[in-house]
């Protein structure tokens, strides 16, 4: 595993925050796919098991924020982006599940875990999903994420399915964990970022 990219004097205090993003800065897109290769090495990639070439990383940042049906939010420690999260509407063709949104790609480096910004992208995008009116939240999630499953269990996602061949790593079949939560207003969280 590659040396974090991030350091800190232990004395100095820590800043967290989430933001929506629609553009990508240069230097916001170099600390994005920084800490993306670090989570991949760490074995929570969203998809990629070994980070891509840098250019094909980038192009893909850059084209998540083309694609009108996602949302990009950013978690920042120090200012720097350490995370992200995207939340996926459903498309305009399917009525059978317009009421339905989808939490995706979410992680963390882990140089900056343990500082809440995990919690607070997945309420970022919570709230976003009931501000546009989505009855129910999905999600998806690796076996082998046992934080990112304490996470979930914690914020209420409820767990309907398993799909023992989710994954192929080294491999190995990885199950998968399917989630989904209500977002009617009797379950709106006090602690939502704004």
């Amino acid at each position: 595993m590659p040396p974090p990219r991030f350091a800190r004097p232990p004395s100095a205090p820590t800043t967290t925050r989430v933001d929506h993003v629609e553009q990508l800065k240069t230097g916001d897109l170099h600390d994005l796919c920084d800490a993306a290769d670090d989570a991949i090495h760490d074995g929570g990639g969203f998809g990629w098991l070994v980070p891509p070439p840098r250019e094909i990383m980038e192009r893909y940042w850059r084209g998540v924020l083309l694609v009108p049906d996602r949302s990009l939010y950013v978690g920042r420690l120090d200012g720097t982006i350490a995370g992200s999260v995207q939340l996926m509407r459903p498309s305009r063709h399917n009525e059978a599940q317009a009421h339905a949104a989808t939490l995706t790609t979410s992680f963390v480096a882990p140089w900056a875990r343990g500082h809440g910004l995990a919690r607070m992208l997945t309420l970022a995008v919570e709230a976003e999903a009931r501000r546009a009116g989505f009855a129910i939240l999905n999600l998806d999630v690796r076996e082998t994420q046992s934080r990112a499953i304490a996470l979930y269990d914690s914020l209420g996602f409820q767990r309907w399915g398993c799909n023992p061949h989710y994954a192929l790593v080294d491999g190995r079949a990885v199950a998968g964990y399917y989630y989904y939560k209500e977002l009617t207003a009797d379950t709106l969280l006090d602690d939502m970022p704004r």
